[in-house]
């Protein structure tokens, strides 16, 4: 697969687009934002139907609280904030009443992982994935660009209970094409025999050029992306892990928590095997942007290259 990266869309973009033909699907979809609607892009469902649109301010508590008490009385409320916000200010309210009674309350965070660029570690959400994947009757994904996105949302919308769908916030080449459906089963992108490459999210297209790259230096990857990270599809990583023999995880979030967790949880239950996982090492981001971030942190092409290609020497 080669990925065009002169050629990119907005999965926020997706995100609002979605949102849209979702209310004039549904009379019972509606809308809350935390003052960002600009940047969430929540802005087009407000637009469209202003009576089922909600802005709290900067309460991202009461966000939740009022989707949550939306759903009660059967509405589906999809809640949008910063991934930073939309996890962290808002933990106990996300576990004590939307998890807990199980509400269907579908979370959305925007602006995940070091691509926040120069906004700084602050607000770049790196162990979002885990807090939401620890909750009971969570669901969490990751879609990796904008058919995947807007897919996702429309997944969500049509599935009972909580889901946490975190969103990138940089443009993206496609990698999936128009009408694409997200499945809770792992996507092999790629077939290969010398290791197997987990991923999701934007580092997606690192992955694959990654993988092209890797056949220079006799390695013959194996690619599988998984955008639900819960529930998380053991089977399939489990068959690569017994054809390959060695995993390497990738991810724009902590090492800890996250899909290389997942994929380490997995693995040592049913098929232990190595696992290297390539993602932010148990700190803090920094300020830059999204390109020299990526490339500090070893999530770009050459960092992934890099790193396989030191572990197979």
């Amino acid at each position: 697969m080669i990925i065009d990266r002169a050629k990119k869309r907005s999965p926020r973009e997706a995100f609002g687009k979605a949102l849209v033909e979702l209310g004039k699907e549904n009379k019972d979809i509606v809308v809350l934002d935390a003052d960002l609607s600009a940047s969430t892009q929540t802005k087009l469902f407000a637009k469209e139907f202003p009576d089922r649109f909600f802005d709290v301010g900067i309460a991202e508590q009461n966000l939740i609280d009022t989707a949550a008490g939306l759903s009660a009385v059967g509405k589906i409320p999809f809640a949008a904030t910063f991934a930073v916000f939309a996890t962290g200010r808002t933990y106990d309210q996300i576990r004590n009443t939307v998890c807990y009674s199980n509400f269907n309350v579908k979370i959305i965070g925007t602006h995940g992982g070091v691509t926040v660029g120069e906004d700084g570690a602050t607000h770049q959400a790196l162990e979002d994935i885990g807090l939401m994947s620890n909750l009971p009757n969570m669901h969490v994904i990751v879609p990796a660009d904008y058919s995947e996105t807007y897919s996702a949302i429309k997944y969500a919308s049509k599935h009972e209970g909580p889901y946490y769908i975190r969103i990138a916030r940089a443009s993206l080449p496609d990698v999936f094409d128009e009408g694409y459906s997200i499945s809770v089963k792992g996507k092999i992108i790629k077939e290969g025999s010398d290791i197997t490459l987990v991923t999701n999210g934007e580092t997606l297209q690192e992955c694959i050029e990654a993988v092209n790259e890797l056949k220079n230096w006799g390695v013959d990857a194996e690619l599988i992306h998984m955008p639900f990270v819960k529930p998380f599809d053991k089977e399939t990583v489990i068959t690569s892990a017994k054809k390959t023999g060695l995993v390497v995880t990738v991810e724009n979030h902590s090492v800890k928590g996250g899909l290389g967790s997942a994929v380490c949880e997995t693995l040592s239950e049913n098929y232990p095997t190595k696992v290297i996982r390539i993602g932010v090492n148990d700190q803090f981001g920094r300020s830059g942007t999204a390109n020299e971030l990526m490339k500090y942190f070893g999530l770009d092409k050459e960092g992934i290259v890099k790193k396989i290609v030191e572990i197979k020497k």
